[in-house]
């Protein structure tokens, strides 16, 4: 079924606005390699136009608009957004499926989180006002002291392409929530639902500026976006070496950042498991969202006793997996987002056999399509920790597998990485679990599953995975500074120095 995708121009101060150099970036339908639409292109001159814009916003009426109004007053349009994102699922799931690739039932879940994580930021808007001049208990009499919770400002939100706009949404509920003005930049390889955002909350009557969303490429728009000096704080979502450049140029200028990077995540099975429920486990962790995702235990460390049943049982559960159009009724695994993306992971499968490692299923393009960016799913053995597969972040359908004898090789394996996102564990020893749990080296644990995300519950990592966290309470803060006020209460005067003569006036 053919999709028509909009045309939409940037989203700058309430009002759709060409990019100043008249530039777009055509759309690549995933599935056929066909292009399908296009996208406008910002550069630095729209750059500053947005920061204007949402600084401009904050100002308004001396910030009773937006910044300092209430919380209930942020809370309608939360809601109201999160109202016409539910009224709209169905088409802008079609069109998240239909640009980055990913199954439509997979979009359609998304879309259900977007909703509710607006509701969620809605409630936690609310409730802002009650955490405002909250005492703080002194040891002197003579001072009273209470804290203020404020919007950090004009933000900067640069997410990825896999989740489009589910991580959008995980940093515009939050930061708009705390009444920050916010300035949008999508992947330019799907960017298609964050414009449909755009007009959603012009259908809502967001206020002029409060959230301006520009289109375009890293180094063209995100790059000035991140340097930008009038730009408070920024939030990015992708690879380590993006992240990496956008915390030296936020460095400059002392600029707060949070940073949701890379990951290469284990799944460490035990020899105790339900073998079907630890393969379907195993396979989802991987091979949900096409494998890219920053979060995929991408790791597999499988017990000795149990490692060729299971990889044997592994390959059936992959050879069944769903491979088609994502848009085709029961799709489970849909094209990866790009030709680069394609050969990119193409060339990991290559040069793991080219180093030893053996292909167990998968590898290659499925027989029965012939466009389109699709990889089979793929498990790897005969991996050894000095292989490129094994260190480095791949974000495709291809998971690693080592095998291991002792709960402290297992654990020494898990933690063998650079990054810290995720990690999973799989035994019926629960006490165990708790162990492996405490020792594995990532800001995210799984037990007997691997990848469930609630709104309510921190996200981020450790190590090269970034610091910060999003989601839940957390998410918030992320947008929120804190104030100090202090007052001297007492009618003697402080009598620190030494009175000077009274004065002959």
């Amino acid at each position: 079924m053919a999709i028509q995708i909009p045309s939409r121009q940037l989203f700058i101060g309430g009002e759709w606005k060409e990019p100043a150099l008249k530039k777009r970036i055509p759309i690549i339908n995933p599935a056929t390699e066909q292009t399908i639409g296009d996208i406008p292109a910002a550069t630095a001159e729209d750059v500053e136009i947005a920061v204007e814009a949402a600084r401009k916003a904050l100002a308004r009426n001396k910030g009773k608009d937006w910044a300092s109004a209430p919380g209930a007053v942020r809370a309608k349009y939360l809601r109201a957004i999160a109202a016409k994102i539910t009224e709209k699922k169905s088409e802008l799931a079609k069109l998240e499926a239909t640009d980055c690739g990913k199954p439509l039932d997979e979009a359609l879940w998304d879309m259900e989180d977007v909703a509710g994580c607006f509701e969620y930021y809605a409630d936690l808007a609310d409730g802002l006002d009650k955490q405002q001049k909250v005492s703080i208990a002194l040891p002197m009499e003579t001072f009273k002291t209470h804290v203020l919770k404020e919007p950090i400002g004009v933000v900067a939100l640069i997410t990825p392409w896999n989740y489009p706009l589910l991580m959008a949404t995980w940093k515009v509920a939050p930061a708009l929530a705390a009444g920050c003005a916010a300035i949008l930049k999508p992947s330019e390889l799907a960017s298609v639902t964050c414009l449909e955002l755009a007009e959603v909350c012009r259908e809502v009557g967001l206020p002029p500026g409060v959230l301006n969303i520009l289109t375009g490429l890293g180094h063209e728009a995100g790059a000035p976006l991140a340097s930008h000096p009038h730009v408070d704080k920024v939030a990015f979502t992708g690879s380590t070496l993006t992240g990496s450049k956008i915390m030296s140029a936020a460095a400059q200028q002392v600029k707060p950042v949070s940073l949701e990077l890379g990951g290469k995540s284990p799944i460490v099975v035990f020899d105790d498991v339900d073998i079907d429920k630890a393969a379907e486990w195993t396979a989802f962790g991987i091979f949900w969202t096409n494998g890219q995702i920053c979060s995929a235990t991408s790791r597999l460390i499988l017990h000795e006793s149990i490692a060729s049943k299971f990889l044997e049982r592994l390959a059936e559960w992959c050879k069944n997996i769903k491979i088609s159009d994502p848009l085709e009724k029961g799709c489970r695994l849909g094209p990866l987002v790009s030709q680069g993306q394609y050969e990119k992971i193409l060339k990991f499968i290559s040069t793991a056999k080219s180093e030893g490692a053996k292909v167990l299923c998968g590898g290659v393009r499925p027989e029965h399509l012939k466009k389109g960016y699709y990889v089979e799913p793929t498990v790897i053995t005969d991996v050894t920790n000095s292989m490129q597969i094994w260190k480095e972040e791949v974000f495709g359908p291809v998971l690693c597998v080592k095998i291991f004898s002792s709960e402290e090789e297992a654990i020494e394996l898990a933690n063998d990485t650079q990054f810290g996102l995720g990690a999973a564990v799989i035994s019926n020893d629960l006490e165990r679990c708790e162990r492996v749990s405490k020792a594995f080296q990532a800001g995210i644990v799984w037990i007997n599953c691997s990848q469930p995300c609630f709104t309510q519950a921190p996200w981020g990592g450790n190590k090269r995975s970034g610091f910060g966290r999003e989601l839940g309470t957390w998410g918030l803060e992320n947008y929120m500074t804190v104030k100090q006020v202090t007052q001297y209460v007492s009618d003697d005067p402080w009598g620190w120095y030494k009175s000077p003569s009274p004065s002959k006036l």
